[in-house]
């Protein structure tokens, strides 16, 4: 299996993104866009969305795309910078590109937006292991 249907496939075994509202806005081989709006049970003690949010959506679009090339891979490192805070009701996107993939480790950076505005900034390593995603 190969392609834009991974990330739809790794989304239907996914509770937590499920829970989280996450949807596919775009799949490629290499490439996904997800998006999800931010709800009341995400906020954190301050009323803004809690980091982990957009650490999550960032992780999940990082994990679709790196998977699309058709070998099972996993994040072996990630960090994230939040720039700006998120309120209820806000909607994110996050779209990761991985256009090369030649050795076993390889490295992203995703940027989560509202809208043109960049809310924070994902980077990640993922190791790709030898299992195929099978139909």
């Amino acid at each position: 299996m190969k392609g834009e249907h991974i990330p739809h496939k790794m989304l239907g075994l996914d509770a937590f993104s499920t829970w989280l509202g996450i949807e596919i806005l775009e799949s490629h081989i290499g490439r996904c866009r997800v998006g999800m709006t931010v709800r009341r049970e995400m906020l954190n003690s301050m009323g803004k969305a809690h980091g982990g949010i957009s650490y999550a959506l960032a992780d999940t679009a990082f994990g679709f795309a790196a998977n699309s090339h058709g070998k099972y891979a996993v994040s072996i490192e990630t960090s994230v910078n939040h720039i700006e805070a998120l309120e209820e009701g806000d909607y994110i996107e996050a779209e990761s590109v991985i256009e090369k993939v030649n050795t076993k480790v390889g490295f992203n950076v995703i940027e989560v937006k509202r809208g043109d505005e960049l809310v924070a900034l994902f980077k990640g390593v993922v190791y790709r292991t030898h299992k195929d995603w099978e139909e």
